[in-house]
């Protein structure tokens, strides 16, 4: 189930806001369609990411994957426990699979990405 709190990207990515601190990840059906991922490469603290661009990367045994950037800003936290076990997106992709924490410099960006029930319909479109 996808939280209700979040707002999504139709590159299957998510965003959390917590004051100027935007928290970034990728969704449930991201990891689903990805596989059993193997390897992510993320920027490292003090990095800055701008909104719109790639700033990661994710590899499965399918394929890599660009993780593209909802906000930009400066990097302030890097879940190490994603690269150190890159499986942990799979098994909890909304919780201890979280990739980044960025210091965002401009939250209107996040005005264009969808509600969890824009998410799901967007979803059950792309289904058919």
């Amino acid at each position: 189930m996808n939280p209700k709190d979040l707002k999504y990207s139709k590159d299957h990515e998510w965003a959390k806001v917590e004051g100027n601190v935007v928290i970034l990840g990728i969704t449930d059906h991201a990891q689903e369609s990805l596989g059993d991922v193997v390897f992510v490469e993320l920027p490292g603290a003090g990095d800055s990411i701008t909104a719109g661009k790639s700033y990661g990367t994710v590899e499965s045994v399918k394929a890599v994957s660009d993780i593209i950037a909802a906000v930009g800003g400066k990097v302030i936290e890097v879940n190490e426990t994603v690269v150190d076990a890159p499986d942990t997106l799979n098994s909890d992709p909304y919780g201890d699979g979280w990739l980044v924490k960025v210091e965002a410099d401009d939250l209107s960006p996040l005005n264009s990405m969808m509600t969890v029930e824009q998410y799901e319909a967007f979803l059950a479109e792309e289904a058919h």
